[in-house]
């Protein structure tokens, strides 16, 4: 029997509206203080290759794998404990891929850029404080993590606890990927809600880090690599 597991649920909403609102806000007070003090100066829109938008870039595709194996697993087991961890996980980070979309609307910057090569972004210190082998990748290659179209294609073909272990294996590697983006992202974004968001998820995946290698456990595997 499957026992149940706790739900990660990661809530940034306010955060987000709070960012937007402050500029209008502090314009306002100064219109209305007359001899106040000026107002602060409007936060600086991120440029097109800073690790803000290529963060917000990279994480939006990573997450946009892990909610399709996501819904893929759904679909090949009826282990309640992995399905409603596929949910949490898929819920959660077509949320937050939601997030870095809109920011990159709102700096008016594009989704794609065509000669941005994967984690250009992490420059220099992708090899340091624990990112070593996560620099910048060539045009087309896979980010930290990422399944290839091979080991997709195993897990829409595989069934009960096959499909269940290879899911868990493949979402470990996802997220071990994530946490570094993430990390970077932390240490590098000049954008406090957006560095706020990239704390958020290294805590989150590294609590499901944890459970996955315990339900790997209980199905007698373990972790790839």
């Amino acid at each position: 029997m499957s026992r149940a597991i706790p739900r990660t649920y990661w809530v940034a909403g306010t955060a987000v509206l709070l960012a937007l609102l402050f500029a209008a806000a502090a314009t306002v007070a100064a219109a209305n203080g007359g001899s106040a003090a000026p107002a602060p100066a409007a936060p600086r829109t991120p440029g097109l290759y800073s690790a803000d938008a290529g963060f917000a870039r990279d994480m939006a595709v990573h997450h946009q794998q892990a909610v399709e194996m996501s819904f893929i697993v759904r679909d090949r087991t009826q282990d309640e404990a992995v399905r409603t961890l596929a949910y949490d996980i898929a819920n959660t980070q077509a949320n937050q891929r939601g997030m870095l979309l809109g920011w990159l609307d709102l700096w008016g910057l594009p989704k794609v850029v065509a000669d941005e090569p994967p984690m250009s972004w992490m420059g220099g210190s992708a090899g340091h404080g624990g990112h070593a082998g996560h620099g910048p990748a060539k045009p087309g290659a896979l980010m930290p993590g990422m399944a290839t179209k091979e080991e997709l294609e195993q897990l829409g073909a595989a069934s009960g606890r096959d499909a269940e272990v290879l899911f868990l294996q493949l979402m470990t590697d996802h997220h071990k990927g994530g946490v570094t983006m993430a990390e970077g992202c932390a240490q590098q974004c000049g954008t406090p809600v957006e560095r706020d968001l990239a704390q958020g998820m290294v805590d989150a995946q590294r609590s499901e880090l944890t459970l996955m290698a315990d339900m790997l456990k209980q199905r007698g595997a373990t972790p790839r690599g």
